[in-house]
């Protein structure tokens, strides 16, 4: 898959996210099992996340791309940590699932680093 596509659909979905947490924090709250404030403020951090990861996309270099990597790994470590807040049976669902796809984004974005030109 090409780099800067990926890249793309990192931010896209990193905004698609974002609102959902930040809008609807206090019903994900009860959905989810998890604290309010934590899922409101993950969300509002991922709108420079995804502005980020916009402007990456624009013209993708390597140093560029490892933050965007690293902070992708780093929020699938933060999510596994998560679960220890004992969220519902949808929460535990819910947080495994975005991990999921964070880590696959993150491997997809690693595999596309590989391909640019030394």
């Amino acid at each position: 898959m090409n780099l800067r596509l990926v890249l793309w659909l990192d931010a896209a979905t990193c905004v698609a996210t974002g609102l959902l947490l930040s809008l609807l924090a206090e019903r994900l709250s009860e959905i989810l099992g998890l604290p309010q404030p934590l899922l409101f403020y993950a969300g509002l951090s991922l709108f420079p996340i995804a502005a980020f990861m916009a402007w990456t996309a624009r013209r993708p270099a390597e140093p560029a791309v490892w933050l965007v990597i690293g902070g992708n790994v780093l929020w699938v470590l933060g999510s596994l940590a998560v679960l220890a807040l004992s969220p519902t049976a949808t929460g535990y669902a819910f947080v495994l699932a975005q991990a999921v796809a964070v880590a696959v984004l993150a491997e997809l974005e690693y595999a596309g680093l590989c391909q640019l030109p030394k």
